[in-house]
């Protein structure tokens, strides 16, 4: 996550119609030329994990999240995420008749002070955000290197060897879940801990949510309860018009969520 999560929306959509327009499609093409993006599992994959048994999701209730932070501590700790840069953040809602307050200081791991606000708070959430890691997603098709690529078991990955740093597919991406990272100036996000989860385990925000605000599964899997609360309860996603189609659903989300 950058600094500027709210004032940065317009000009990634704006980025990405006019690279889009600009390539005519070509951009896709070099992408999708990427040995990694096709057939070749990252090496962080375990020996006895089959990507083509598995559809990951992920899945957060709004009105379990406490905004504790322990997540993106958690997030921090397993993938060694940079000072002042976060794979997953919270951010907390003040919503009133006429206004609305949105903060997320230091990405909520430290938690939430209580906030002074100039109007009348009719209501008060806290909302947690990741890569969406979408199926149609702008920031593997705007990479000139191929380094960004979505694997068979729907995760939206980096390839830090191929990546060249060049910035593309942080402006291309609509939820502000990029960075480059300071140390090897190469594209960094949430991978769903995906050296977690080729070996059988949750990602580590999941695994320490205290309420279970956020939840992990495999679409593939019949009885598993993120395919069966997709499939059967009011699930949304964000920003769904730019029809990128995140897997990366949510329950009980508010209007006033960007």
């Amino acid at each position: 996550m950058s600094d500027c999560h709210d004032g940065c929306d317009s000009s990634r959509r704006d980025f990405i119609s006019f690279t889009l327009r600009l390539t005519g499609g070509a951009v896709v093409m070099v992408a999708g030329a990427s040995a990694l993006g096709s057939s070749e599992a990252p090496k962080s994959v375990g020996e006895a994990y089959d990507w083509n048994e598995h559809l990951w999701a992920y899945l957060v209730d709004t009105t379990k999240c406490i905004g504790c932070g322990s997540c993106v501590r958690a997030c921090k700790a397993e993938n060694d995420v940079p000072e002042g840069f976060f794979r997953t953040w919270i951010e907390r809602y003040v919503v009133g008749m006429e206004d609305s307050h949105v903060d997320s200081p230091n990405g909520g791991m430290d938690g939430f002070a209580p906030v002074q606000v100039g109007f009348v708070a009719t209501k008060s959430f806290f909302v947690p955000k990741i890569c969406n890691h979408c199926r149609a997603t702008p920031c593997t098709q705007v990479c000139p290197v191929g380094a960004s690529y979505r694997t068979k078991d729907g995760a939206v990955l980096v390839d830090a060897e191929s990546c060249i740093g060049c910035g593309y597919c942080v402006q291309a991406c609509p939820y502000g879940s990029r960075f480059i990272h300071p140390a090897t100036h190469t594209a960094s996000k949430c991978t769903w801990c995906y050296h977690r989860i080729t070996r059988g385990l949750k990602p580590a925000c999941v695994t320490v949510c205290p309420t279970q605000a956020r939840q992990f599964g495999d679409l593939k899997k019949d009885g598993d309860p993120v395919r069966v609360a997709i499939e059967h309860d009011r699930v949304q996603i964000l920003q769904g018009h730019l029809l990128t189609e995140p897997q990366c659903y949510y329950t009980h989300l508010d209007k006033e969520v960007r």
